[in-house]
């Protein structure tokens, strides 16, 4: 089992930046696969961007792309989402997510386990 904990959402103007993180706890940290995706009212949950457990393996949203940028620290367990040049279209509420069984990228259902999410709001 893997518990996920996401904090840092929260109000921002447009143009503004803010970082989420996510704290993952009962599992060997190193080996998981995460990503960041973020659902708006009545629209479907959508993928944001990935990371493996390898520094080579991201990916992004193309939407968010050169905007947002996600990193991870395996000594604090806990993987980051920086976001920067926010638009009120991102607000939204951020999930995290990990893949125990490899690099989950884009794909929710490769998902195994969900964070609570965290409310991220950019007014214009």
């Amino acid at each position: 089992q893997v518990q996920l904990v996401e904090s840092g959402g929260g109000l921002v103007q447009a143009g503004g930046s803010l970082r989420v993180s996510c704290a993952a706890s009962g599992r060997t940290f190193s080996s998981l696969s995460l990503g960041w995706f973020r659902q708006a009212p009545g629209k479907e949950r959508e993928f944001v961007a990935a990371i493996g457990w390898t520094a080579g393996l991201i990916g992004y949203a193309e939407r968010v792309k050169g905007r947002f940028t996600i990193s991870r620290d395996n000594d604090k367990n806990t993987v980051y989402l920086q976001m920067n040049s926010l638009k009120p279209e991102d607000t939204a509420v951020y999930y995290c997510a990990a893949d125990e069984n490899g690099y989950g990228g884009g794909v929710v259902s490769r998902y195994d386990y969900w964070g609570q999410g965290t409310q991220v709001t950019v007014s214009s």
